[in-house]
């Protein structure tokens, strides 16, 4: 599959270094969960990105396609946002732009805070990348032991799977097998000219063909 780079679209990234995990960790504090910004740390490296509405919309449209996705697969989904997906014996974490229990949602169905050192790693990882990223992810949950990843650059959407502790590129999605994922960007794409609830009901007519 030929890799397409990303369109720039003026995203904010900093990267700093020599950052103590202390330092992280009190960052996530004080700047709360409501922030738009999203940190990256691993091992004395900090990335603050501030994502752009180009961005942040392509985010929820393909939480909608993933909700309709489980929707007619009867899958159950706990949806965690921008969870941050952290552990201290790693001294490493990430902020993805969404992140989904599928498989393992019964395990943490119940639970308001995850902490990753005694419950499973998200099932499904989005990531939004109209920029290049200053400190690579995929190290990070590849470590986290993140199953799946979706990387969407605004005109691609790449799919790994995590295969002995690192992430190879694949054709398809281990969660949603039976859906061709990579038609995904023309719905995006699409929303621009039929709006969001038409491209949504196209969408979901598409998916029950493809089961």
């Amino acid at each position: 599959m030929p890799i397409i780079e990303p369109t720039f679209l003026e995203e904010q990234r900093v990267l700093l270094h020599n950052i103590s995990w202390q330092t992280f960790k009190t960052l996530l504090v004080e700047l709360g969960e409501s922030r738009a910004s999203r940190l990256t740390y691993d091992q004395g490296c900090l990335e603050i990105m501030a994502p752009q509405s180009a961005h942040e919309n392509a985010n929820r449209l393909m939480e909608l396609l993933i909700g309709i996705l489980v929707e007619e697969l009867n899958l159950e989904i706990k949806r965690t946002g921008s969870l941050t997906c952290k552990r201290d014996d790693l001294t490493r974490g990430a902020e993805p732009d969404s992140c989904y229990y599928i498989q393992q949602e019964a395990k943490v169905r119940h639970k308001d805070k995850i902490d990753l050192t005694v419950d499973p790693p998200p099932d499904l990882v989005i990531e939004i990348e109209y920029t290049l990223a200053a400190l690579p992810k995929l190290p990070i949950y590849a470590a986290l032991g993140v199953p799946e990843l979706w990387r969407y650059n605004g005109k691609q959407l790449f799919i790994y799977q995590l295969v002995a502790g690192e992430y190879q590129v694949c054709q398809s999605s281990p969660t949603f097998a039976s859906i061709n994922i990579a038609e995904i960007p023309r719905f995006l794409q699409a929303s621009k000219q039929q709006g969001e609830v038409t491209m949504a009901k196209t969408f979901r007519q598409w998916v029950k063909q493809q089961i």
